[in-house]
């Protein structure tokens, strides 16, 4: 199942950074990966005394930070010497029993850090070295044009540079990319994603959610918590808003509650924030009402769509929904003209949202492990899955 994502990164179906089984491609863990890598000179002198991170570790937050569900199996080959002295490079291979993948890594001898994608030397002009590497690493077509746009600049990662590489061709629109660059200008990161391996992903995710006074289903005291952040202009949200109605709560009752919160992609989406406000607003009027009104908005995804150019008719429509499911339509009116709390809870979802890099939607954190939309077995297992785990 796809997902709705805020940007694509590909040209011509050549994609310009990989992911590993869906894995999300920006994490802003700035304080964690700071605090990894605070003082890099005694990092440097100290990487050879340290012992390298056992291939458990690293298989498990990489199970526990990208939401790998148990009957998928994960092995990792040896830490070999990476072109960076500070690093080792390694492989995981996932297999699902249907197919198998594998994904580079880059690990720092001192055990903090963890990059997707292999470190690569630059030499002699630095932006033909890097887009080099970008086209011999992903095999760009000759008939792509890379370029380096600007200068290499701070990233939000201490210890790496930033470098944004431009594709285009004469048919498909230009498409960029972020990389990272070691910051003595030596070591080209194909990944562009950096996390600490000493922060427990599922604390960490649910240290930056707030579950208090938040749209609901299913008993607070249940073993399992879903967290969704969903769009409601989205189609994969609209598909997984069915399956967990239709299926999983069914399947699972009093074990699990969801968590809803909005996160309406605003950049590609025309009307979504007005119905996440909308949604809100129900939620404010009525708690009972917030999930029937959710459902009749996925179901009429379509009709809004064909409005979305009218934001009179795009409200209007949004009001009848409401009055269908039985919300007052003068004080839904009233909170989508004036939002306030509402507008607040959207407010904090994206928020939370961006602390969390979520980049595409549904994106469901079950019990802190992160979820993208999935096959239903999928799904079940990761609930399965966290129903063996303590919160």
């Amino acid at each position: 199942m796809k997902n709705c994502k805020r940007a694509g990164i590909g040209l011509g179906g050549i994609a310009l950074a990989a992911g590993l089984l869906g894995f999300p491609i920006r994490t802003r863990l700035v304080a964690a990966v700071r605090a990894a890598t605070a003082n890099p000179r005694s990092q440097t002198h100290s990487a050879s005394k340290s012992e390298a991170p056992s291939a458990d570790k690293i298989l498990q937050f990489v199970r526990d930070k990208f939401g790998v569900v148990s009957t998928v199996k994960l092995s990792m080959g040896n830490l070999e010497p990476s072109p960076n002295p500070d690093y080792y490079q390694t492989v995981v291979t996932i297999d699902d029993g249907k197919q198998s993948r594998q994904q580079a890594l880059s690990v720092s001898k001192n055990g903090r850090l963890l990059l997707i994608g292999d470190l690569v030397a630059l030499s002699g002009d630095i932006n033909t070295a890097i887009t080099q590497a970008v086209r011999d690493a992903f095999k760009v077509p000759t008939n792509v044009n890379l370029s380096v746009t600007g200068a290499l600049h701070p990233s939000k990662y201490p210890g790496f540079l930033s470098v944004t590489v431009m594709a285009n061709d004469a048919v498909h629109p230009s498409q960029s990319q972020d990389f990272l660059v070691t910051d003595d200008k030596k070591y080209l990161n194909l990944g562009g994603m950096v996390y600490p391996l000493n922060v427990d992903p599922r604390r960490q995710a649910l240290s930056v959610m707030t579950l208090k006074e938040l749209p609901t289903q299913g008993p607070a005291h249940a073993p399992v918590t879903i967290v969704e952040f969903a769009d409601l202009e989205c189609p994969s949200c609209a598909r997984m808003h069915q399956f967990l109605e239709d299926q999983l709560l069914p399947k699972y009752g009093d074990k699990v509650r969801v968590v809803f919160k909005e996160f309406p992609l605003v950049k590609i989406h025309q009307w979504a924030e007005t119905a996440a406000i909308a949604n809100e607003c129900a939620y404010q009027i009525d708690p009972a009402k917030f999930v029937p009104y959710r459902t009749l908005i996925f179901q009429h995804q379509n009709d809004v769509d064909a409005a979305q150019a009218n934001a009179s008719q795009v409200r209007e429509l949004l009001l009848s929904y409401g009055q269908q499911v039985g919300l007052d339509g003068a004080k839904l009116a009233s909170c989508m003209d004036t939002p306030g709390g509402a507008k607040a809870r959207v407010e904090q979802g994206m928020h939370e949202g961006e602390e969390l890099s979520v980049n595409s939607t549904p994106t469901f954190y079950i019990n802190g492990r992160f979820q993208g939309a999935a096959p239903p077995e999928t799904f079940f297992q990761a609930v399965d899955d966290a129903m063996k785990d303590p919160k």
